[in-house]
């Protein structure tokens, strides 16, 4: 009987030794543009936006994170509704206005396949206003065309990629011709969390005060929490 939980380790491991170099190199200029009062801001649609907002507000995560939130694009307004939106030639452009960098900032692009406009259009919104650009995807499948007017397919427009190594098509299992045991959550959420963990190491070797959430759980986390969400409060929105 064949096994998620050894194919997805194996798929883990492959990404921590495979990505270490990508992951060092991504973290020290997030630290860097965070230092200088950037924000990290995270894009996905469908499922890859679930990975957007595991970053936010999240209990032992960084406070200067934002999701990219356009709804259309998000599940809970329909699956199909979100798949057509992504593929959508014109959708980035004609929401344009709620999106907004700042010049320290960093946009995280999710989008496992790396071929919809969306994610791509989002990609140039964030060479346009000259932030750093990094994609979270896999490369294997970078021999799907792209579906972009530019011919181009996300690897091709940002500064670092993140390679989560997800098997084309998802599933790490198979049985009577169909894949099975989708993997880009998992493997993203662990790929986006090492990142951040990285980024805070980063930032601890000039601070003494973390911009890190403490868990709700916790009595002490309220003054804490209350405090790091003042700084970023013009930018961020917690409510």
């Amino acid at each position: 009987m064949q096994s998620y939980w050894k194919e997805v380790n194996s798929l883990l491991e492959q990404v921590a030794e495979q990505e270490n170099e990508s992951l060092k190199n991504a973290s020290k200029l997030i630290a860097e543009r965070i230092k200088s009062g950037g924000i990290l801001q995270l894009f996905g649609c469908g499922h890859s936006h679930l990975l957007a907002q595991e970053a936010y507000y999240r209990a032992g995560g960084l406070v200067p994170v934002a999701p990219i939130t356009l709804e259309p694009l998000m599940l809970h307004k329909g699956a199909l509704t979100s798949s057509r939106n992504e593929k959508d030639p014109a959708f980035i452009g004609r929401n344009k206005d709620q999106i907004s960098f700042e010049p320290n900032d960093i946009l995280i692009v999710i989008s496992t396949s790396g071929r919809n406009p969306a994610p791509i259009d989002m990609a140039f919104l964030g060479n346009k206003a000259g932030i750093l650009v990094i994609s979270l995807q896999s490369l294997l499948y970078k021999e799907q065309e792209g579906r972009h007017a530019s011919g181009k397919r996300l690897e091709e427009v940002v500064d670092i990629v993140l390679n989560t190594h997800v098997p084309v098509g998802d599933g790490l299992l198979s049985n009577k011709g169909l894949q099975y045991g989708p993997a880009s959550t998992v493997v993203g959420a662990a790929l986006l969390n090492a990142l951040i963990s990285q980024v805070i190491e980063e930032i601890s070797k000039e601070t003494e005060q973390l911009p890190v959430f403490k868990s709700a759980n916790l009595s002490d986390s309220n003054l804490h929490n209350e405090a790091m969400m003042e700084k970023y409060k013009n930018r961020i929105d917690f409510e």
